[in-house]
């Protein structure tokens, strides 16, 4: 039996698995998840109020009036700011019809056809320097290169003002999809014949199509919630646009004429006028995530 014994290999002991509250790991990381928790909730109190606020002054007065009228004289009643919804949807949208085009050929460019040579590198530089640019010059710039030329405010001039906000945004989030086609696919489109213009066409734009689609629906975001720019471009007006080229009503010029005015009922179209422009900012926010989710799954 001693023989036997000797040659039977020695009993190793496994560490135990269960969690130890007064381990010195688990006591960090359950201070670090505390104190994580406790940041979050923090950051969040300033948007929660916002929300409150918003919900709470200007919620009692969203209704069909509120959003199909034209905003009220000074001691007038009543009255909406329709004109402000449209007119902030026509110059978004003039906005997005420049820049989304444009920055998909720019992010081609910068990815696929000639990303290593020195217009792509400067371009790509000065991208990256316009995401960071003041609205306000925007606004500026294409208030001496339009409005000065043409002779008025005009939705044309907003929406060009928008777009140069746009553009670097479109630009550096579709190159980035692009670049995370895997090349292999390329490859596989080269190696069966294809075209380098067929392989951009049925490779590369369907599949970073959702990381093109989560910039541009942020850019728009973005673009949608803009001011300083406008005071320069499209101005203000109390009617509903006839044509593009007028002064043009937006919901962030609304809000800041109509929040420093003296009358409660103007004060209180503005409080609505945020809440219905926080919820547009809100819903392309919460799409763009939903299509970034998309994206990872796939």
């Amino acid at each position: 039996m001693s023989e036997i014994s000797q040659q039977l290999p020695p009993v190793v002991e496994f560490p135990s698995l269960e969690k130890d509250s007064f381990d010195i790991r688990a006591i960090k990381n359950s201070a670090l998840t505390v104190m994580v928790w406790g940041i979050a909730i923090m950051a969040s109190i300033p948007l929660f109020s916002v929300i409150f606020m918003l919900v709470s002054e200007g919620g009692a007065r969203i209704d069909v009036a509120a959003l199909t009228e034209i905003p009220p004289a000074g001691f007038e009643m009543g009255g909406g700011f329709g004109n402000a919804i449209i007119g902030t949807l026509v110059m978004v949208g003039i906005a997005s019809l420049i820049s989304i085009p444009l920055g998909i050929m720019a992010a081609l460019h910068l990815a696929i056809l000639d990303p290593n040579s020195k217009l792509a590198t400067v371009s790509r530089f000065l991208a990256k320097v316009l995401t960071g640019f003041p609205s306000i010059l925007a606004g500026v710039f294409v208030y001496a290169v339009i409005v000065i030329t043409t002779g008025t405010y005009s939705a044309w001039a907003g929406g060009v003002a928008l777009a140069v906000l746009m553009l670097p945004t479109v630009t550096l989030a579709a190159e980035e999809a692009m670049r995370q086609v895997p090349q292999r696919m390329k490859d596989a489109a080269y190696g069966m014949g294809c075209t380098r213009t067929q392989v951009i066409m049925q490779v590369v734009l369907p599949t970073g199509l959702p990381g093109i689609l989560t910039g541009v629906i942020l850019a728009v975001a973005g673009a949608a919630g803009e001011s300083a720019p406008l005071l320069f471009t499209a101005l203000f007006s109390n009617y509903y646009m006839a044509e593009l080229a007028e002064p043009t009503a937006s919901l962030s010029i609304l809000i800041y004429n109509f929040s420093g005015m003296p009358f409660d009922n103007q004060i209180e179209l503005a409080w609505a006028a945020s809440l219905v422009l926080v919820v547009l900012v809100l819903f392309f926010n919460i799409l763009a995530r939903v299509v970034g989710r998309s994206k990872f799954k796939e």
